[in-house]
């Protein structure tokens, strides 16, 4: 009798671990679920926040400037660069004539492809 209550106690407690470890797998993947919407949603707004203009909450038109691809804003028609943009931009600037003759001659990218 007494090994008939530890068996079914025994049987019990195996069926509550299984259970504790479904639920625990199941919660783990909502967790995931609930982390990868969050993350969607997360991007959606940065990529929204940096496609409106800090000072006047315009949108932004990209355009091209010396190979180097600027945001301008309709509204105000303020110009935003990003990181590192401003430093090439001078350093292009400070080559002169013959440095933008040198760098369309021996460019890295082909330009007959883009065409």
């Amino acid at each position: 009798m007494r090994n008939e209550k530890n068996r079914l106690d025994e049987t019990e407690f195996v069926e509550r671990g299984n259970e504790d470890f479904y639920f625990a797998a199941k919660d783990r993947a909502l967790l995931q679920e609930m982390k990868t919407e969050t993350r969607k949603v997360e991007a959606t707004m940065r990529q929204e926040r940096a496609a409106t203009c800090p000072k006047c909450g315009g949108k932004f038109v990209v355009y091209s400037f010396m190979d180097f691809i600027l945001d301008r804003c309709e509204s105000c028609e303020g110009i935003w660069l990003d990181k590192g943009e401003l430093e090439g931009i001078l350093r292009r600037a400070a080559r002169g004539p013959l440095g933008a003759f040198l760098d369309r001659c021996f460019s890295k990218f082909d330009r007959k492809l883009s065409i």
